[in-house]
Parts: C-alpha cells; structure tokens; sequence
C-alpha cells in the first residue's frame, strides 16, 4: 500500500513539474512576443519619424495672369496634389499683408518688395520643425523669384540639413532662381532641382506631378 501511495506520489509530481515547464514555456514565449511586438512598433515610429515629409506653400489665388480670376491659387493645387499623393503634412503661408487686388497692381507691389528686400509678415506657425526630413517648397514666380513672404520663412525657419524640394507655379519663368535662392538660404540643405508647372496647366495636371513624385522614389 505504502509503494502505491508513493508511486501516485512520484508521478503527481512529475505531472506537476511538466506543467510548470508548460506554463513557465508559455509565459516566456508570450514575453519574447510582447518584446517583439513593442521593438516593431519602436521601429516603426523611428521609421515614420525619419521620412516625414512636410510641404511649404505660399498660393495666391484672384485675378491671374493667363488663367483669368481663380477661387483657388496654382500653387495650392499643385500643393494638394503632392499631400494627396504622399499623405504628408502641410503649412501654407498666409501673408498678413493684403494681396487682394489687380494683376497690374499685384506685380507693381511685389516689384517693390524685391526691390527693397521686404519681410512680409506670415500667420501661423509650425510646431517642431525638427519632425521633418524632407521639406518641399513651393510658390509661383514674382520678379524672377519666389514672393518675398517666402524669404521671412526663410529667416524663420532652420531646414539645413533636410532634404529640400523647390516647385514653382508660372506663365513663362520656370523656376527662374527659385532653386539657387533656397540654396543660399539654406547651405547645408540637400536642395533638389526641382519642379514646374504652368499656371493654366495645373488643374488639370495631376499626372503630371505624380509622375514626378514618383520619380524622385515616393
């Protein structure tokens, strides 16, 4: 009777050890998946945080030359459509000063402007600026360079050491010295060639920017 009861002893002890192993097996396996789960979604963060892609405008929308009176600046457009595409952040400029007037008086006013190097003032603000990896700029052409709201942004905002993306709406000038203008600004940026568009092509161009996109890898 004794070795009954001493054997039923050893095996229920056996039984209880193989389910101790089980159970510490199956903590240690749910532990190792946790710490797995929590290191890919770190990798993730970092990984989102590193490509963040930010996209600076300036648009003027009102009478235009060759397109007519718009509701909706050429930039803008242009700017939607590489939001749209990428699924990235974006900050339009949005001069305290009132630009709301003729074409003629519009590129008389922003003559003068470039002429004297004026800072115009800008609403808003970006909340750390430091997020962004890669930053496109874009704006139509005043005077054979980007609207001088443009240039106090410039002296706002540190973007060396960022990749740096020009585009430009116009009728005729390109890029004019957008490109080599963001390139003084910013030395130790990695300023792209860039991209233009004309005005009158933009609402119907969104292949077109796409394509584009596409081509620097987005």
């Amino acid at each position: 009777m004794k070795k009954r009861v001493s054997l039923l002893g050893i095996l229920s002890a056996l039984f209880c050890f193989s389910c101790s192993q089980g159970n510490a097996k199956s903590e240690i396996n749910s532990d190792e998946n946790k710490i797995n789960s929590d290191m890919n979604k770190i990798i993730t963060q970092i990984n989102t945080a590193k490509d963040k892609v930010l996209v600076v405008y300036f648009s003027q929308a009102g009478e235009q030359y060759s397109v007519g009176v718009i509701k909706e600046g050429n930039t803008k457009i242009v700017a939607d459509y590489i939001c749209n595409y990428i699924g990235c952040d974006r900050f339009e400029i949005k001069a305290e000063k009132n630009y709301n007037m003729s074409y003629n008086d519009l590129i008389k006013v922003a003559k003068e402007e470039a002429n004297k190097g004026e800072l115009p003032a800008f609403k808003g603000k970006i909340e750390n600026i430091d997020q962004y990896s890669t930053v496109f700029i874009g704006g139509p052409v005043w005077w054979g360079t980007y609207p001088q709201v443009m240039f106090t942004f410039f002296k706002e905002y540190d973007l060396n050491g960022k990749t740096i993306i020009p585009f430009t709406t116009h009728e005729g000038s390109g890029l004019a010295s957008c490109v080599e203008d963001v390139k003084e600004a910013y030395p130790n940026a990695n300023v792209l060639n860039g991209f233009s568009m004309y005005g009158h092509d933009v609402r119907t161009g969104e292949k077109k920017v796409i394509d584009w996109l596409k081509g620097l890898g987005f």
